[in-house]
């Protein structure tokens, strides 16, 4: 039943990263109404990104900071609603789509979930335990706290070389922690982080455990080929081994793989008709802000396809 602070919308689109943002400045544009909804801020992760080279039209760069203004800005341009909350379920209302949220609930003709990944966790003890005491998933967000400390990077990918790289601006010494013997970051990140005089590396390796009291103060990292146990000094750990997708709140509506990604057709179209996913939350080749801008642009003219022929 609806409460007297619901209300419908044609579009609803959840998350406001550049997925979300972009298929929000294309149904506004085309004078549908829409609410877009973020959890946190506008631009996602892209926010927390020092530098975006390979964005197309920023020849020299862009912060992710300022590429989500850009994008937020032009979007609620053409009159896109915006709302801070978290969705807690969407759920089928005969021919609406139902999204609750803590105190609120909307309902849409068409729904669009562009809720994108978030980091995750490595899974030894103290991680929990010493979040935001040392341990960190955002070197953008908390590097400046590290001023000439010992700080370690665990991880093997792109993003644990790029926040390796960008630490070095404060750190004294970073430490990257792989568990494998080669990156598997891009070849560009591999030359600068090598080059790098504040950046070692300690390969084949695992954090078995981070340490400390009020705050981190040391890992013990394991080799994984030889068993020997090691405990390293540390101020920080900034931990970068990968992502998951935020799909939790869809359990059973529609069509995910084993990882929880978003099964949809080349048009973005997921198993429930009138739902759609544009972003890395859908299972996908390459997660990169350029491919979710063009995500969000087919999930938008999609919605529009569906809404002209319910009419």
């Amino acid at each position: 039943m609806r409460n007297g602070k619901s209300k419908t919308y044609e579009v609803i689109i959840v998350g406001g990263g550049p997925a979300g943002l972009t298929a929000g400045l294309y149904t506004s544009r085309s004078r549908f109404q829409t609410l877009l909804i973020e959890r946190g801020l506008f631009g996602g992760q892209m926010t927390t990104t020092d530098l975006i080279e390979n964005y197309p039209g920023f020849p020299q760069g862009i912060t992710g900071e300022e590429l989500s203004r850009l994008m937020e800005e032009q979007a609620k341009r053409f009159g896109l609603e915006t709302v801070s909350d978290e969705v807690m379920e969407v759920a089928l209302e005969g021919d609406l789509k139902r999204v609750r949220m803590y105190e609120l609930t909307y309902y849409c003709e068409a729904l669009i979930i562009c809720t994108g990944t978030e980091y995750r966790k490595l899974g030894a003890p103290g991680e929990i335990e010493f979040a935001g005491k040392g341990v960190s998933y955002c070197s953008t967000c908390d590097g400046a706290f590290f001023q000439d400390r010992q700080i370690v990077v665990v991880g093997g990918g792109d993003s644990a070389l790029t926040e390796a790289l960008f630490l070095t601006k404060f750190a004294k010494e970073v430490t990257v922690i792989h568990r494998r013997d080669q990156f598997r970051g891009t070849k560009i990140y591999q030359e600068r982080a090598d080059a790098s005089p504040k950046i070692k590396f300690l390969l084949n390796s695992v954090v078995q455990e981070i340490k400390g009291d009020a705050v981190v103060r040391s890992v013990v990292v394991k080799n994984v080929k030889t068993g020997e146990t090691k405990e390293f000094e540390a101020d920080g750990a900034f931990i970068f081994v990968g992502i998951s997708p935020r799909t939790q709140f869809l359990k059973g509506l529609i069509q995910v793989d084993e990882a929880g990604y978003i099964l949809t057709s080349a048009n973005c179209e997921t198993s429930e008709k009138g739902i759609f996913a544009a972003g890395d939350c859908r299972k996908q080749l390459l997660r990169q802000i350029t491919t979710a801008v063009g995500d969000g642009a087919t999930a938008a003219f999609a919605v529009e396809k569906y809404l002209e022929a319910k009419e």
